[in-house]
């Protein structure tokens, strides 16, 4: 059975290295992963909030180029679409709206109270000490240690992520690396000085011409508190429903990994142990245990039960990405 994984990442510890004269929030990336970040300033009862800034593994870029004099500032970073396998997050417990493309958001009050193409996602504040400058690390589990270490485990990822048999994502150097490295290089025509910038992009938009991680169906929990999911979709002239999907708190999970064909996929949600938080009128067929069941009549006489599931219009994309919490669905 196709079985999503979700996972949460901590937030490293923040680290103060700037000068003075860089006046600014920097972002690090120790991690494997490119990461998106979404910064936020808190000051006068108002939020600034904008992203996304890119950071490549084992990479540093400023998200505010400006002295930090606010009250407080928050952060917030998913990883690449680029990348096969479940969206990671790394923040907080401190809901702030963002948008899927870039964004710039000026808020009154420091209430998430998302509407529209906006929602909420987790931030982490960043104790910055009252200094003008600030440089926060995002880490992975197992810490790499380096930046080095992690830029050298990201382009392993990536080359993963490129359909390259890498074995392990680590910082160890190997052949089979070299090898799948030289041979990404050619078919890239890099010239013999390219660097790691250009080696980074190359990589994030081969993987996303692959179609893994934009195609299907992903579920994104914006609630502190995991939950279980299950879908349903057409299958010809009629119906498949399937589950369960484990979904931590801050995490998501893809749940179809193939191009989307339909106009719409059913989605019921709830806390482990019962109590729905996404359902809907139309019924389908489920079990308390994983499952994969055709057809959504009879469900009681086939030794089933019935639940209601929510209607998601996929708009005719071949990917979908779905943001729900403790309420229900969340726009978009």
């Amino acid at each position: 059975m196709r079985r999503g994984l979700a996972a949460l990442a901590m937030l490293a510890a923040s680290l103060a290295c700037a000068s003075p004269a860089e006046a600014a929030l920097k972002l690090c990336n120790r991690t494997s992963y490119i990461l998106y970040a979404a910064t936020s300033a808190v000051s006068g009862g108002g939020s600034s909030t904008k992203g996304w800034t890119r950071i490549a593994p084992g990479d540093c870029q400023i998200a505010r180029p400006e002295k930090l004099s606010s009250q407080s500032y928050l952060v917030y970073a998913r990883s690449a679409l680029a990348h096969s396998g479940p969206e990671r997050a790394w923040g907080g417990d401190f809901p702030l709206c963002v948008k899927d493309a870039n964004f710039a958001l000026n808020r009154r009050g420091v209430t998430a109270n998302c509407a529209g193409d906006v929602f909420a996602v987790p931030f982490a504040t960043i104790e910055t000490h009252n200094r003008p400058d600030w440089t926060t690390t995002f880490d992975d589990q197992p810490h790499f240690g380096a930046l080095e270490a992690a830029q050298l485990a990201g382009v392993k990822r990536l080359l993963k992520d490129n359909g390259y048999n890498i074995a392990a994502i680590d910082a160890k150097p190997d052949k089979i690396t070299g090898a799948a490295l030289a041979d990404f290089r050619k078919k890239m025509n890099f010239a013999e000085r390219a660097g790691n910038d250009e080696l980074f992009a190359a990589l994030e938009r081969e993987a996303v011409k692959r179609g893994g991680t934009p195609q299907g169906y992903t579920v994104c929990n914006e609630d502190g508190s995991d939950v279980v999911a299950a879908l349903a979709e057409r299958a010809g002239a009629d119906f498949v429903t399937r589950g369960w999907w484990h979904i931590a708190g801050h995490a998501c999970a893809r749940m179809i990994t193939t191009p989307l064909k339909e106009a719409a996929v059913w989605l019921l949600a709830q806390k482990p142990g019962g109590g729905a938080t996404v359902s809907g009128p139309d019924q389908f067929c489920v079990t308390n245990q994983e499952f994969e069941i055709k057809g959504r009549k009879d469900c009681i006489q086939r030794g089933f039960v019935s639940a209601g599931f929510a209607r998601t219009p996929t708009q005719g994309k071949s990917g979908s990405v779905v943001h729900i919490n403790a309420n229900g669905l969340v726009a978009p």
